[in-house]
Parts: structure tokens; C-alpha cells; sequence
């Protein structure tokens, strides 16, 4: 079965190794999981899943593989607390539905006679009211009903009473083919790193401490400045138009590339670059920048990151006065290409889901124009985008 586990790891694309795997079995020789089904989950978990976008992949394979009936003979009651399992009826079970437990003779009997029947029940049993099994209604079990049951080895909820859920997937929402939320935004804004200290000495530097110590005999204390992220970044962001669909997430990019990155700057356009950008869109008539300004304020070791959805006329990409809002001089390709040959470093960010891609003539001209630099806005997109500003 745990070799079953590790190719099933494999093949939904959880970049396992051997030694790690080698290392959960020498966990389990050594009795780290105390017969416990969830702790076994965790101990997994810690073990063999390097980057938190993988755990959803692996709640999936560990609920196929490990089923849940088999395995929950093994575990002691007595370590479900009781005092979580009144929290979780207080919260989801009805006046009637509680009144239906206490008249049971309340958890402790509800729990005391689970323990029962786990050291009675020696096989597989589907219907009827009493055994651990499937299809009746017993307190424990799997697809059955019973107000005030346990649930074993079932897939996902039915009737959305069970106090005891083992196959709960926690992760779901970090799945890499997902769209972004807060924090999977900052997981894989994290993979853009280039670390380096600057600024005042105000951080102990205790090896150097150690050594300058020693060689006078006098304690002699070395500082040195803080580490930081040392990747500089510029900013365009498409504004208006289809975009405002995309509001939520594109705040949510920006306030987390805000936190990560200690050197950014942002700018904003409309649908396509041209001869000028803007800082703040209750004035962008009034006080913008001159594009080309900005290319020669930033220097070439800057990381460029458009985000737009990239859908608009095609006139607007490759004619002058194609522009929707003035009559621009240039094509909006021909400052595209300036960006692109000045900055090694640049990449596009769209909010529309890649298989819709080639049906918007705009998007393919932009794609083009970007050299396939385009990545869609996931986390699996934003991490593949990082990566390649990372290069």
C-alpha cells in the first residue's frame, strides 16, 4: 500500500524522491505516527510535499489511496477530544438534532459505543442501523445518515452532519490550477529572490562576533546590515475597460508584490503601452509621464511584470491613432519592442484563463510581441512567470 502511495504521488505530479519517501517509512519504524490515522496524514504531509500548491494534489491521493475504513480500526477513540467534538456539534447540528444525542446518553455514550463496535465489527458491512459500514444508518460509517454520526472512509459529505470528518481535503484552495488569492499570490511572488544586505549595520552578525571575540580576548561586537530581497521591479497595470473584471485579483497581486519586493515601482496604461503612463487614475488626464521617460529612469537590471487581459482591438497593437482614448504617433508594438529590448527581464500577466487565449486575435499579437513570455494569472502561471524573470 505505501509503495501504491508513492507512484500514485508521482503520478498526479507531486515531485516526490526516494529518500524522502525512505525517510516516512523510517518514521513509521519508528512509531512517529502513534497509530493514529491523522497524525500518519500529517507525518506524510511534512515528509514527502515540498511547496504548499502540492498539498491539494496530495489530500486527493491520500483519500484514494488510504480509504479510511481499514485504518480507523487502528485508531484509539479516546484521542478524538471531546471538547472539539462539542464545538463542532454546537456549530452545525440543530436544537432537535442535539436534543436526539443527549438522548442517547450524550458524546461520552456517542464515543464509548463507537470503541464498542470498532473491537466487535471483524468485516465489511453495508446497510442496516448498528455496524461501521456504508449505505445505513449507523453513527458510523459512510454514505448512510445519521444525525449524530462519524464519518469513515466516505469521499465528501452527503447530508453534512458528520462530527468527525478523517478525509477532510484542508488545501483546496491551493491547488496550482486554482486562481490566485492573497496568499498563494505571496508564495509564489517568493520565488523571485535575489537577496543582499544593505543599508546601516543594525543587525548582529554573530559569527564574525564569535571570531573578532577570540582573536582580541575582549568581547568586540560586529554588526552588519539586514538581508533583503534586492530584485527590483517595475510595474504596468492595465486599468479600465474589460479590466474592471479583474479588479479584485489585481489588488491583490499589488498589495502582495508591495510586501515582497522592497524596491517597485507601479504604473498604469489602457489596454495597450504608449507614449505616456500615470501613477494615480483620478488623474491620468492631467498628470502623466512620458514613457520614455520612465525607460530611461529605470535601468535594464529592472524586472518588468505587464498585467492586462490583453483584449482589444487589434488596431489599437499595430496602427498609429489606434488608440481608443487619443491619437497615438507610434503603435502601441512599437513601444511593446522598446520594453522588450531593453529589459531582458519582462513578463505579461493575464487574467483570462489560457484556453480562451486563441480566440482573441489582441492576445496571440501580444503573446507574439512578448516572446511567449505570457503566463496566465495562477498560481502554477505566476510561479512559471517568476521563474522566468528569475533566469
Amino acid at each position: 500500500m505505501f509503495i501504491t502511495f508513492f507512484t500514485e504521488l508521482k503520478s498526479a505530479g507531486i515531485p516526490v524522491s526516494l529518500r524522502e519517501y525512505l525517510t516516512l517509512m523510517e518514521a513509521l519504524d519508528k512509531d512517529l505516527a502513534e497509530r493514529s490515522v491523522e497524525d500518519f496524514y500529517y507525518l506524510a504531509r511534512l515528509s514527502l510535499v515540498k511547496d504548499e500548491s502540492n498539498l491539494d494534489k496530495f489530500d486527493r491521493v491520500f483519500g484514494t489511496v488510504f480509504k479510511g475504513l481499514e485504518l480507523m480500526s487502528d485508531v484509539p477513540v479516546t484521542e478524538i477530544p471531546e471538547d472539539w467534538l462539542r464545538k463542532l456539534a454546537e456549530k452545525h447540528l440543530s436544537e432537535e438534532e442535539k436534543a436526539q444525542i443527549e438522548a442517547m446518553g450524550g458524546f461520552e455514550k456517542l464515543m464509548e459505543t463507537l470503541a464498542e463496535r470498532l473491537k466487535e465489527q471483524e468485516k465489511r458491512h453495508q446497510g442496516g442501523n448498528k455496524w461501521i459500514g456504508t449505505a445505513g444508518t449507523s453513527p458510523f460509517g459512510a454514505y448512510g445518515y445519521n444525525p449524530e454520526g462519524i464519518r469513515i472512509g466516505q469521499k465528501e459529505s452527503r447530508h453534512r452532519r458528520a462530527v468527525k470528518v478523517w478525509d477532510k481535503r484542508e488545501f483546496k484552495d491551493l491547488d496550482d490550477t486554482q486562481l490566485l488569492g492573497s496568499r498563494n499570490i505571496q508564495v509564489a511572488l517568493k520565488r523571485l529572490r535575489n537577496f543582499a544586505r544593505t543599508g546601516a549595520a543594525e543587525e548582529l552578525d554573530l559569527d564574525h562576533t564569535i571570531k573578532a571575540t577570540a582573536h582580541k580576548g575582549l568581547l568586540d561586537i560586529k554588526m552588519r546590515p539586514e538581508r533583503h530581497n534586492a530584485v527590483k521591479v517595475l510595474l504596468f497595470f492595465d486599468i479600465g475597460g474589460s479590466m474592471d473584471d479583474h479588479i479584485r485579483v489585481c489588488e491583490e497581486l499589488f498589495s502582495a508584490a508591495r510586501s515582497e519586493f522592497k524596491v517597485m515601482e507601479h504604473f498604469y496604461f489602457h489596454n495597450c503601452l504608449y507614449e505616456t503612463v500615470w501613477k494615480e487614475n483620478r488623474r491620468r488626464h492631467t498628470e502623466r509621464l512620458p514613457t520614455i521617460d520612465v525607460l530611461h529612469k529605470y535601468p535594464s537590471d529592472y524586472k518588468i511584470i505587464f498585467v492586462g487581459d490583453a483584449s482589444m482591438s487589434p488596431y489599437e497593437i499595430a496602427y498609429p491613432g489606434g488608440s481608443v482614448e487619443h491619437w497615438n504617433e507610434e503603435a502601441g508594438s512599437a513601444w511593446m519592442q522598446r520594453v522588450t529590448g531593453l529589459y531582458n527581464s519582462a513578463v505579461w500577466l493575464n487574467p483570462v484563463r489560457q484556453e480562451h487565449w486563441r480566440y482573441t486575435p489582441s492576445i496571440q499579437m501580444m503573446q507574439e510581441l512578448m516572446e511567449n513570455r505570457m503566463f496566465p494569472l495562477t498560481v502554477e502561471g505566476l510561479t512559471d512567470a517568476m521563474k522566468e524573470l528569475a533566469r
